[in-house]
C-alpha cells in the first residue's frame, strides 16, 4: 500500500503533522510480508475552500516546489508544492514524487468538512481529483475549538486506512471527528450530508443600505462552518448533529460520474433534436 498525504491548511499545519507520525508509526509496526509506503506532497500555503481547483496550468504550466521535514515523522519525505490541493493530488498520483501511490490521505483539516462544504472543501476536493485517476481515498476533518484534538482524528483515521487497504479502487470516504479525546468520544457512526451550507445568505456591509455600484457583501455563515452552528434541523443521522452529539461521522462520496439515470433520456434526445434543427438554419 503506497500512501500519498496531503492537505488544504499547507506543510506545516499541525493537522498534516499528526497525520504523518501517525502514519509513519502505521508503516513502522506493519507486518515484515506488508509493503507499506508514505509521501507528503502538500501546498506551501493554506488553500482551505479551494475544492478540486488546480488553477491556470495553462499560463502557468510549471510547480514550484522545496523538500520538508515533518517534525516526528522524519522517515517520510515531504514535499510543499506551490499549487492547490487539487495539483498537489494529481501530481503525487501521476509519480511525479518517489512511487505512485495507491491512495491519497488528505488532512487533518482544521474544523469540520460536513453538509453542502464538502463540495468546497480542498481537503475532500483532493481525494476526489485522486479518485479520477483511480485512487482511493480519505479525508479526514476535525471539529474546531480550544486545544484541537488532532490525536484522536489521527488514530480514528489509521483505523478506518487499515480497511481502506482492502476496499475497491476509488473507494472514498469522508471522516469528521468531535474535538474530543478518544475516551470521552461516544463512537462512530455514519452519516448523511446534511444540507447546512457555508453561506446561508449576504447583506450590505451596513444593514438596511441598499446596493450601490460597488461596495461589501457581509456574509452570514451557516452550520457547515468550522465551528458547526445550530444544527436542530438536521436529522440525528447527518454529519453535522453526528459531531455535535458526540460521534465520529464517517460517509462513503462518490466523485464526478455521468448521471445514467434514464428518466433524463428524453430531455437529452430532445435536446439534441433543438441544437439539430439550431445547425441546420444557420448552415
Amino acid at each position: 500500500m503506497r500512501i500519498l498525504i496531503t492537505n488544504d491548511d499547507g506543510i506545516t499545519a499541525p493537522g498534516l503533522e499528526v497525520l504523518a507520525r501517525n502514519v509513519a508509526r502505521w508503516i513502522d509496526e506493519a507486518p515484515e510480508h506488508e509493503v507499506r509506503e508514505a509521501i507528503v506532497v502538500a501546498p506551501s500555503v493554506n488553500h482551505s475552500g479551494m475544492s478540486a481547483a488546480v488553477g491556470d496550468v495553462f499560463s502557468h504550466p510549471s510547480v514550484k516546489y522545496r523538500r520538508h521535514t515533518i517534525p516526528g515523522a522524519e522517515s517520510l519525505v515531504a514535499y510543499s508544492l506551490e499549487a492547490p490541493p487539487a495539483l498537489c493530488a494529481i501530481l503525487g498520483a501521476v509519480g511525479s514524487f518517489e512511487f505512485q501511490p495507491d491512495l491519497i490521505l488528505s488532512g487533518i483539516n482544521a474544523g469540520a468538512n460536513v453538509g453542502r462544504s464538502v463540495l468546497h472543501s480542498g481537503t475532500v476536493g483532493a481525494i476526489l481529483t485522486g479518485a479520477q485517476l483511480g485512487l482511493s481515498g480519505l479525508a479526514v476533518s476535525v471539529q474546531w475549538g480550544e486545544n484541537v484534538h488532532y490525536d484522536t482524528a489521527g488514530e480514528v483515521a489509521i483505523e478506518v486506512l487499515q480497511e481502506l487497504m482492502n476496499a475497491p479502487s476509488r473507494t472514498l470516504f469522508n471522516l469528521n471527528v468531535p474535538n474530543l479525546s478518544a475516551a470521552d468520544m461516544k463512537g462512530v457512526r455514519r452519516g448523511r450530508i446534511s444540507r447546512a451550507g457555508v453561506v446561508k445568505s449576504a447583506r450590505p456591509s451596513i444593514k438596511g443600505e441598499s446596493l450601490s455600484d460597488q461596495g461589501e457583501l457581509s456574509l452570514r455563515l451557516g452550520a457547515a462552518t468550522p465551528d458547526i452552528g445550530d444544527v436542530s434541523d438536521e436529522d440525528a443521522d447527518e454529519d453535522g448533529a453526528l459531531l455535535v452529539a458526540g460521534y465520529a461521522s464517517l460517509t462513503p462520496l462518490r466523485g464526478p460520474h455521468e448521471d445514467a439515470d434514464p428518466g433524463l433520456d428524453g430531455l437529452v434526445h430532445s435536446a439534441l433534436e433543438a441544437i439539430a434543427r439550431h445547425l441546420n438554419k444557420v448552415r
